[in-house]
């Protein structure tokens, strides 16, 4: 089965009785334009997204018919689970993060990032309130912040940090 654009999400669709089939991915799956997986039930599935940024994320209905429903669904994964006290400390943490080029996820007042032992090390050391465990990463943390500012312009975090402590 070739599937080529999602078509809603499980939570507006009527179900009518229908079977729902789940299709597992990683969270780094999400953003694929190409893949093949198979869904619970063993349907194989090819999805050939033409239209870029195609992020799937949970309970997205990729396929239906009289009798089924093909849903997507996020897989846990092991995670850092950042805590921030305050706004400031959030903007130092998303920085020292996207210093790095990891993909920033959040839940509540929550920031959640795939493992990774030697930043888990780094962002403890820094004082931060970081813990490891199981979460799905389904709420990426998205932004159209421009790579380099201007000349004489400060960069983002000089930026940041003005919004979140302001001069007194």
């Amino acid at each position: 089965m070739v599937i080529k654009e999602k078509i809603g999400n499980i939570n507006f669709f009527a179900i009518n009785n229908r079977k729902i089939d789940s299709l597992f991915l990683e969270w780094y799956e999400t953003n694929k334009r190409i893949l093949h997986k198979k869904t619970i039930s063993g349907i194989a599935v090819v999805m050939k997204f033409l239209n870029e940024s195609q992020q799937l994320t949970e309970g997205d209905v990729i396929y239906e018919d009289d009798f089924n429903i093909i849903t997507i669904e996020i897989k846990e994964c092991d995670a850092m689970i950042i805590r921030p006290k305050t706004m400031f400390e959030m903007a130092s943490v998303c920085y020292e993060i996207g210093n790095k080029h990891i993909p920033v996820f959040y839940d509540g007042n929550e920031i959640l990032v795939a493992y990774e032992e030697p930043l888990f090390h780094l962002l403890s050391s820094a004082g931060y309130e970081v813990s490891q465990g199981k979460r799905k990463l389904v709420n990426p943390l998205k932004t159209s912040v421009a790579p380099h500012p201007p000349v004489g312009k400060g960069n983002l975090f000089s930026k940041i940090m003005k919004l979140t402590n302001p001069p007194e």
